[in-house]
């Protein structure tokens, strides 16, 4: 449970990081001195868009939520726009043109391209499931479900929708060399250069809005699993306003550390969503195995409750988060040993506060591995061999 609650909020806090990256990225469109956001300039900006968040967010989990809502509403039209004008100007010989990508020996076969993609696509779909940890503050449990569904085939559409019409503007070579946000190189093919405009502008909105929406998510995660006893109490402590802000601030500081890793690693938005969606392959596992579980032993279920469909779902699930994590590769897995050991710390912590035994056997050996693979990527990392920033 622990390290299911930590790693997913590792990949929400480091998710921030890529998005204050993108921000700036895009602005470089107008702005060339931002680069791919990792200079100087684009990190100072970051920062002072991450604390504005902060200040946002204190005011009242409500009020942010509206200017979410907002913001939401104000980035679905460009997309919209976009698919519209790209379906128009499609042309099927260019989209039919090595569609499969095996004239390009660069990108190897199917099955390796299907695996060099993984990340990128679990990235698109990670936080489909945020609303669940917001359950607490919903007036209604059903609406949890229905945001949840709503979300995954909305994300689905879209993604499907942007990546194969833009297959029908440009050949995959030329795609591959655009620069953050590739959207924007699409529509500038189509339109000319207001396309790029609008798209810029529009990523600028769309993320400043993720970038809060994953604030709140980031910092309900170790408020949550502190008040169940999972981390250390402090993590549970509220404002008068009953913002989390002992964990929103916890967490807007890693977020500000990172950001200065950025600015020296020269780190691109790619890599850091890489590490954000190797981070949760754990917690992704783990429900999914545990679900299974459930539904094997009967655990949760009335006697006469069907659980094939869970099983077969819970099953299907871990196959397919272990799959992930070979997809993943070592660089981007032993990022994450370095992020999850120091969690041990603090399941110590909790444990103690509630007068727990600290280690089973199991727990105690899982420990003493994290703590080495940690050991082990640090050095890796300080000696070259692998690097996943």
């Amino acid at each position: 449970g622990f390290n299911s609650a930590w790693g997913y909020w590792i990949s929400a806090w480091v998710g921030n990081v890529s998005y204050a990256v993108i921000v700036f990225s895009a602005l470089s469109y107008f702005f060339p001195a931002f680069g791919d956001g990792n200079t100087w300039q684009a990190v100072l900006g970051a920062s002072i868009l991450l604390w504005l968040i902060h200040i946002l967010v204190l005011a009242g989990i409500r009020q942010a939520a509206i200017v979410n809502l907002i913001v939401t509403v104000a980035k679905i039209a460009p997309i919209v726009l976009f698919v519209g004008v790209v379906a128009v100007a499609f042309k099927l010989e260019v989209w039919s043109l090595d569609f499969t990508g095996l004239g390009n020996a660069t990108l190897g076969s199917i099955t390796a391209q299907v695996k060099s993609t993984m990340l990128v696509t679990l990235w698109v779909f990670i936080g489909i499931e945020g609303a669940s940890v917001f359950s607490s503050r919903a007036e209604r449990r059903k609406d949890i479900a229905i945001a949840t569904v709503l979300g995954f085939f909305t994300c689905l559409v879209l993604y499907a929708l942007v990546s194969l019409l833009s297959l029908g503007i440009l050949s995959q070579p030329k795609l591959a060399a655009l620069k953050n946000p590739s959207m924007a190189g699409v529509l500038e093919a189509v339109v000319g250069p207001w396309g790029a405009i609008l798209i810029n502008i529009a990523l600028v909105v769309s993320v400043v809005g993720a970038f809060l929406s994953w604030t709140l998510l980031a910092a309900e995660i170790p408020h949550v699993a502190a008040k169940d006893g999972t981390m250390p109490k402090f993590f549970g402590r509220e404002s008068e306003r009953g913002v989390p802000s002992t964990s929103l601030l916890i967490t807007n500081l890693l977020v500000q550390a990172f950001l200065v890793i950025t600015l020296f690693a020269q780190s691109t938005y790619q890599a850091l969503f890489y590490i954000a969606s190797a981070a949760i392959l754990v917690p992704y596992i783990f429900s999914g195995a545990y679900t299974a579980k459930l539904a094997w032993t009967g655990e949760s279920y009335e006697s006469d409750e069907q659980r094939v469909g869970p099983l077969f779902a819970g099953l299907l699930a871990t196959i397919y988060g272990l799959w992930l994590v070979y997809a993943a590769g070592p660089a981007y897995l032993f990022m994450c040993a370095i992020l999850y050991a120091p969690g041990i710390i603090f399941y110590i912590w909790a444990r103690r506060e509630t007068n727990d035994r600290i280690f089973h056997p199991a727990e105690a050996a899982l420990a003493a591995a994290l703590a080495l693979a940690g050991i082990a990527a640090a050095y890796l990392i300080w000696n070259g061999s692998i690097s996943p920033l």
